[in-house]
């Protein structure tokens, strides 16, 4: 009987001093011997914590109370994260100066003629040299137009001869020269063509005296013997010279 009861308080005394030991902390504070609340216990009178069985600097360093207990051990605080420097904004572009418009260049009008003169006495077609000159006016004069408005062709007589003879001549005259251009490519729709007889003599011809011989007055009557050709149309204007670029001044 004094046996039960002595076993009996002693299984209640070891009860109530295990009750009152420290336990391990599991998490916060492992390698350390802690209170029922997690805290570490200290040494009394040495202000030190209480180490465990399982103590190693790496769980001292990972313990919840590593500045308490090892505050050499502890990892250095995560530096703060460097502030981002403000953005510049970004420089805008200069505004380039918008370009000059171009004056508008309109074409201008323009009116060409050539006398095709010292056509045969009597006869309707045009001399070689007639042909050549015709040639070098369409090159040089009509083919750089802007546009072709319309082409006159006036055919002429010296005064020898009927009226009704040199007409009939002068507009024959007239029809060779179209005949001519049209086949070098001008427009048939733009060509007019009339024929004037004697009636439009050159100046210098009023000397050609009829009291010359036949052959003499031919000669000098030849300048009216002729065809004119009259071309109406528009032209571009030259374009403007570049200013000469400025060259610095070389300096001494």
């Amino acid at each position: 009987m004094n046996s039960v009861i002595r076993n009996t308080l002693a299984g209640l005394a070891a009860t109530a001093v295990i009750g009152a030991l420290p336990a391990f902390a599991q998490s916060k504070n492992e390698g350390y011997v802690t209170d029922n609340t997690g805290a570490v216990v200290m040494a009394t009178g040495a202000g030190v914590c209480v180490r465990n069985g399982s103590w190693t600097p790496a769980l001292a360093a990972a313990a919840e109370a590593c500045k308490q207990c090892t505050p050499d051990l502890c990892p250095a605080p995560k530096p703060a994260p460097a502030a981002k420097p403000e953005a510049k904004p970004a420089a805008k572009p200069e505004a380039k100066p918008a370009d000059k418009p171009k004056p508008k260049v309109e074409p201008q009008n323009v009116e060409l003629k050539i006398e095709l003169q010292g056509i045969a006495f009597g006869k309707p077609d045009l001399t070689d040299d007639n042909k050549k000159e015709l040639d070098e006016f369409l090159a040089k004069e009509v083919k750089p137009l802007n546009t072709v408005g319309a082409v006159i062709i006036t055919g002429h007589t010296d005064r020898i001869g009927s009226q009704k003879a040199n007409k009939k001549l002068s507009e024959e005259r007239a029809i060779k020269a179209r005949d001519y251009l049209t086949g070098k490519g001008i427009d048939q729709k733009l060509v007019f063509w009339e024929g004037k007889a004697d009636k439009q003599p050159i100046p210098v011809t009023k000397f050609c005296d009829n009291k010359m011989s036949r052959k003499q007055l031919v000669e000098c009557l030849a300048p009216n013997r002729r065809v004119t050709v009259e071309v109406v149309g528009t032209k571009l204007p030259p374009a403007p010279k570049p200013k000469p670029e400025t060259k610095p001044e070389a300096k001494p």
